[in-house]
């Protein structure tokens, strides 16, 4: 491990230096050991208080203010979704409500959600946090009901107090909290989507206990049941000859179910003036099932025999989640604030899944079952100190430290046999993170906000199986700068700016060098098409340095337009490279899909947002509300050749068209919603290239408010399906290989009738 000396100066310098010493680090160049991903736990959940200066990282509902207002007051870019826009929808995912929002993508099939990405950019550049604390493993958007959300923030450049494991920004999900509105509201809805039922119901209590203590109860209930079906045709040709290597097509559907119940509590404890204690138990289970069948069609002729006719799969997993946490703040008086927290958990996550394949006449060849069970425990601690001060600034230090231990077995069976058994059927692994912080947000005018916070973060991770133990140890220093400068006190234009430094480490998963084999293996041919997966060791985590530039404009009702340009310089890039490879697994050379630091990048783009009200600009206009952004993206990958050396899953933009409109003399509100994601080709390497088709997903709602307590949602997402095209292709030396996947996708209606009690 090794970090440059200006990093190492950075520590000691006082704070009134603290913002021409992190330009000099941004330009300094910082060198870490490899580390895997721990759990980390940045709590910061929503805090009460009072309104403090224009601030960057505190959470708390300030008053009444709205959306709008505190996303102005924050002294960095930053977006805050609050209950309304949430809920309207009526999404069954959490991840269907991002996919709205500027610069943010999903990389599931139109209107499934899929995994988070900002700026496009996937594979972890996207912290992802719960309540301020990084998601468990397993732990998915997808399994999130909106009814446990308060309000989601989108931060889009890393911050001292959140952490600096967000090269793209940082999407913090707010779970219910404990207002002074009493309230009791129960939800009850269903979805369907290909004639398949899939119903939910959640149930909200906001109370108190006598005038110091006030609680909030969220308990959720849901059932999923969807399928899928795919088309996949891969075709190898032999271009030396002209001869067709390969020429199958193979088509069959996937069944899912799941289940799950999620309960989130939290109850603040008035203890004395100016003292309080706030206990967030959160707990969640689900199940599920799947199966998936088959049928490979091979065309006569080719060099490669059929592996199979005819496959079958069968899967069930369980998923369980328990975590208590507790913080403790207390005024100290003449700006002064001290805060506690902690918070310990488990997560356990089992699955077994089985495929049996069959040959033309229906006689069983081969079977595999493999069979993974994982458990994961847990504590953080984190203090936090703040002082107000008269010229002012706003400092505020922080230091956490967490602790997790991760166990996990797995049994992979073929043909009733072991395999894989000299990597050794079970995995332990632990992972110890400090950090430490400081930060300070001031108004050197009444026109400029500004923020200067440096950051020190060091994790030990170990892991042990009967092959091997790996222990590393690395450390990054991450200086953070953000300002806002408004024209005139009562302007409402402003500009941001911010220059940061971030970083991702490689996951645990890409670490740990146990391989996952290729279904072909052993009845087939391990083809570079089809290669054989494996971690690396020895990965180093990727280093970025990131500017942002953007503009905003604020209209009198509420409304707002923006315009957020940011850059990226990435160092140490990790991909998937494919090589043939000497393996300890087969006597013969073998090819192998493993992470490796294959260079630089650059990540950029533009974002552009309007949302506001049709009589805010047109006096005459109907009070139809209007959200639209379109954002651009355009990356390299300097050591890949061109062209579309891009950034991997990025495509090249995404534009979201929004209205809705509560109709006068009736109690009736509508609206609709157009996103859209672009097709792109993407070159992976100098033999590997994929594409993907544009994505199109179209929402609409009716809501009809019965009374004052109750109201119906009628909701249509996916309301006009497209079928989701990607395709890939490897060319390897004079043999080409190519696959194309069509998978087709659905409407899926809900109707949810919510009413207070």
């Amino acid at each position: 491990m090794r970090i440059s000396r200006l990093n190492r100066t950075l520590v000691n310098l006082p704070h009134c230096a603290l913002a021409l010493a992190a330009l000099a680090c941004f330009s300094a160049d910082a060198q870490v050991a490899p580390s895997p991903t721990p759990p980390e736990a940045d709590s910061k959940d929503a805090k009460p208080g009072t309104n403090p200066a224009p601030t960057l990282n505190r959470v708390e509902v300030i008053g009444s203010s709205s959306d709008t207002d505190l996303r102005r007051a924050s002294t960095a870019a930053k977006i805050i979704i609050g209950k309304e826009d949430i809920e309207r929808y009526g999404d069954s995912s959490v991840s269907e409500v991002l996919k709205r929002l500027p610069g943010v993508t999903t990389g599931g099939r139109p209107g499934r959600g899929g995994d988070v990405r900002m700026r496009g950019m996937g594979g972890g550049y996207t912290q992802l946090l719960i309540n301020g604390e990084r998601m468990p493993p397993g732990f998915s958007l997808d399994n999130l009901p909106p009814d446990q959300v308060e309000r989601i923030e989108v931060m889009r450049a890393p911050t001292a107090e959140y952490g600096a494991r967000a090269v793209a920004g940082t999407i913090n999900v707010v779970l219910k909290e404990a207002l002074k509105k009493t309230l009791n509201e129960v939800r009850i809805g269903a979805g369907v989507e290909d004639n398949r039922v899939s119903p939910n119901l959640s149930w909200t209590r906001n109370d108190k206990f006598g005038e110091g203590v006030a609680y909030t109860v969220t308990l959720s209930a849901n059932r999923s049941d969807t399928r899928d079906e795919h088309d996949t045709r891969t075709r190898w040709y032999d271009l030396g000859s002209g001869l067709t290597v390969l020429n199958q097509h193979e088509t069959g559907f996937s069944a899912n179910t799941r289940q799950g119940v999620h309960l989130n509590g939290r109850v603040q404890i008035a203890i004395a003036p100016g003292e309080s204690l706030i206990l967030m138990p959160f707990l969640m289970l689900s199940q599920g099932t799947s199966e998936s069948q088959g049928q490979l069609d091979q065309l006569p002729g080719g060099a490669i025999t059929q592996p199979y006719a005819r496959y079958a799969t069968a899967g069930d997993g369980r998923f369980s989640s328990l975590r208590g946490n507790a913080q403790w703040q207390k005024n100290l008086g003449n700006g002064a604030r001290l805060e506690l927290r902690g918070g310990a958990g488990s997560g356990n996550f089992e699955n077994h899944g089985t495929r049996q394949e069959f040959d033309s006449a229906g006689l069983l060849t081969r079977t595999t079952d493999d069979q993974t069970s994982t458990r994961e425990t847990g504590w953080n601690l984190t203090g936090k100190a703040s002082q107000q001060l008269e010229n002012e600034h706003s400092l505020v230090a922080g230091l956490e430290l967490d602790n997790s231990i991760r166990k996990q077995s797995r049994t992979t069976l073929q043909n009733g046999q072991p395999i894989l058994t000299e990597f050794g059927d079970d995995l332990s692994a632990s992972s110890m993170r400090l950090a430490t912080y400081i930060q300070d947000e001031w108004n050197p005018t009444k026109q400029i906000s500004a923020y200067a916070g440096l950051r020190w973060e060091g994790i030990e991770t170990r892991s042990d199986s009967d092959a091997y133990q790996v222990s590393n140890r690395s450390s990054v220093v991450t200086p953070l700068l953000h300002a806002t400068w408004r024209p005139t006190e009562t302007s409402r234009d402003q500009w941001r700016s911010s220059l940061t430094r971030s970083y991702k480490a490689a996951s645990l998963q890409e670490l740990i060098a146990r391989p996952a084999i290729s279904q072909r293996f052993p009845t087939g041919s391990n083809e570079v098409g089809s290669p054989d997966r494996a971690g690396n060791p020895h990965l180093a985590p990727e280093l970025a340095r990131g500017f942002e530039l953007a503009y905003e404009h604020y209209l009198g009702k509420g409304g707002l337009m923006s315009a957020n340009f940011f850059y990226r310089r990435i160092n140490d890039l990790i991909r998937n490279v494919v090589a043939l490879e000497d393996v300890s697994w087969s006597t013969d050379k073998r090819w192998v899909s493993r992470p490796q630091n294959v260079g630089d990048a650059i990540a950029q783009g533009i974002e552009l947002e309007a949302k506001f009200r049709m009589d805010e600009l047109w006096a005459d206009a109907p009070p139809v509300s209007l959200r639209t952004n379109v954002s651009f993206f355009d990356s390299r990958v300097e050591q890949v050749p061109g062209p579309n050396n891009r950034l991997e899953g990025q495509p090249k933009g995404t534009a979201n068209l929004g209205a809705d409109y509560k109709m006068r003399g009736l109690p009736l509100s509508l609206g609709a919603s157009v996103n859209i994601t672009p097709g792109y080709d993407l070159q992976l390497s100098d033999i590997q290239s994929s594409s993907v088709g544009t994505k199109v997903v179209t929402d609409a709602f009716l809501v009809w408010f019965i009374n004052p307590s109750a109201q119906l949602r009628l909701s249509a997402n996916n309301l006009l399906p497209h079928d989701y095209l990607s395709t890939g292709s490897t060319l390897n030396g004079t043999q080409r290989q190519d696959n194309e996947s069509a998978n087709a996708s659905k409407i899926r209606w809900g109707l949810r009738l919510e009413f207070k009690l």
